[in-house]
């Protein structure tokens, strides 16, 4: 069983990817592909001068993998209970069981629907519709949390990838039973 299942890679999932699997959490990522930062070009991106959206995803994915994150290429069907786990189920058949899943989905918002979390009007341009979240990160479902543009955070990839890593260290937190902090120092 996973600790944390991640489903999306753009820069919420995969930052959040990064905390978790540094915290030495059993991380899994499930990507569809259909990431908005596919056709993003990037300049806005703290110590970045310039990268191409997929180059930004990659590198990501690559920092998650290091730490030990797994990543599933497919698209998740439904999410149900299942004697106090999270079951995942997904479009090639394969099923994953995760104590806390994290919904970081861009402007996808059918998933949350379909699995009954509440959706509330969105503020950015363009983005209809959000997952209701508290200030940690949380929706109406239990361990099912959301991170990123689906969960109202604006759609700058730096911004979402931020946010993604506040509500990783809170799922964190929670498994730990305390304030997970993570600080790195030059050796």
């Amino acid at each position: 069983m996973y600790d944390i299942a991640i489903i999306g890679s753009g820069p919420a999932g995969s930052s959040a990817a990064i905390f978790a699997a540094k915290a030495k959490k059993n991380t899994l990522v499930i990507d569809n592909g259909k990431s908005m930062t596919q056709r993003a070009w990037v300049e806005n991106h703290y110590g970045i001068t310039g990268i191409s959206g997929p180059d930004l995803l990659e590198v990501g994915k690559k920092q998650a993998s290091k730490f030990g994150a797994e990543f599933v290429q497919a698209t998740v069907l439904n999410i149900t209970t299942d004697n106090g786990s999270l079951s995942i189920e997904t479009d090639n058949n394969q099923s994953f069981q995760a104590k806390h899943v994290l919904l970081a989905t861009g402007a996808l918002t059918d998933l949350a629907e379909r699995i009954g979390l509440k959706l509330i009007p969105g503020k950015e341009p363009r983005i209809k519709t959000i997952i209701e979240v508290d200030e940690d990160g949380r929706t109406n479902k239990e361990r099912v949390w959301a991170a990123g543009t689906v969960a109202g955070v604006s759609v700058h990839t730096i911004v979402t990838a931020g946010n993604g890593a506040a509500v990783a260290i809170n799922i964190i937190s929670e498994l730990n039973g305390e304030r997970y902090v993570d600080h790195d120092v030059l050796k």
